[in-house]
């Protein structure tokens, strides 16, 4: 028995269906790839799906090997992960979630009774896809519920500096200009960092617990990079005000302190 296997239908089916599986592990850990890793990791994807189709060997060694290469190739191209520990938990949400569309899909077929041409057409399958895709999207999920620490790297010109921080979602500050999420770091941290203190300087207006308002000193970072989970993400101008008071408990020592509080809209929003 021969197959007729379209080559252009069969990549876009493999492009879209990575792109909806990295896009939900991406949202799971906190946005760490750009847009343009993850198109970029999807059609390698797809293109490597479709090589080795052309490999000789049975059908069920081309799928391992398929499957085998498409998932670690894709993940290596799309996220900065740390460490084989993080790779691992990585390609575990990979295949979870690309377990989840498949399983998805057949339940949406047998649910809603779809049939012919629907199953079998492109557009059909990746509108089903999408579907399943919204599903899990808007599901919850407990990991990325908690308000995990994490290391945050300050650089200004040639200074560097690596602190702990917690991502805090009681942290709603805003630069009154452009609106972008304002982190709070320690003024230790500061101190260290500028040497000119007029440079991108900002007011920020804050209200808190136990003091009705007050303003904070905010200053341009030039560019962050948190490093949560194994995973690094890199932000460019971020605006950071000065707390005035230290931002951890003087039980803590040096190597556990917290030194900064990321506002979380600097994980979740695309910034201008």
């Amino acid at each position: 028995m021969q197959y007729e296997i379209y080559a252009d239908s069969l990549f876009l089916i493999n492009f879209v269906m990575n792109l909806y599986v990295l896009m939900l592990v991406n949202h799971r850990t906190n946005g760490t790839a750009t847009p343009l890793r993850l198109l970029g990791a999807s059609a390698l994807g797809a293109m490597g799906y479709l090589l080795i189709l052309w490999i000789p060997g049975t059908a069920l060694l081309k799928i391992i090997l398929g499957m085998s290469a498409e998932s670690v190739g894709t993940i290596l191209f799309a996220f900065r992960v740390k460490g084989l520990r993080n790779f691992v938990k990585v390609l575990e949400k990979t295949l979870v979630y690309s377990f989840c569309l498949g399983g998805g899909f057949l339940f949406a077929i047998r649910c809603f009774q779809l049939t012919g041409g629907m199953t079998t057409c492109t557009f059909g399958i990746l509108g089903i896809g999408g579907l399943v895709y919204l599903f899990l999207r808007t599901s919850p999920d407990r990991e990325t519920d908690e308000q995990p620490l994490c290391q945050a790297i300050l650089k200004v010109e040639e200074a560097q500096i690596t602190v702990n921080a917690l991502i805090d979602s009681g942290n709603s500050l805003s630069e009154p200009i452009s609106g972008k999420p304002v982190s709070v770091v320690d003024e230790q941290i500061f101190r260290v960092l500028w040497k000119d203190e007029t440079a991108g300087f900002r007011v920020v207006p804050y209200h808190s617990i136990g003091r009705k308002h007050g303003i904070l000193k905010a200053y341009l970072l030039p560019e962050l990079k948190l490093e949560i989970g194994g995973m690094q993400k890199i932000i460019r101008e971020v605006y950071v005000a000065v707390s005035p008071e230290p931002i951890s408990s003087g039980e803590e020592t040096d190597d556990n302190a917290v030194k900064m509080i990321i506002n979380p809209l600097l994980l979740t929003k695309k910034l201008r």
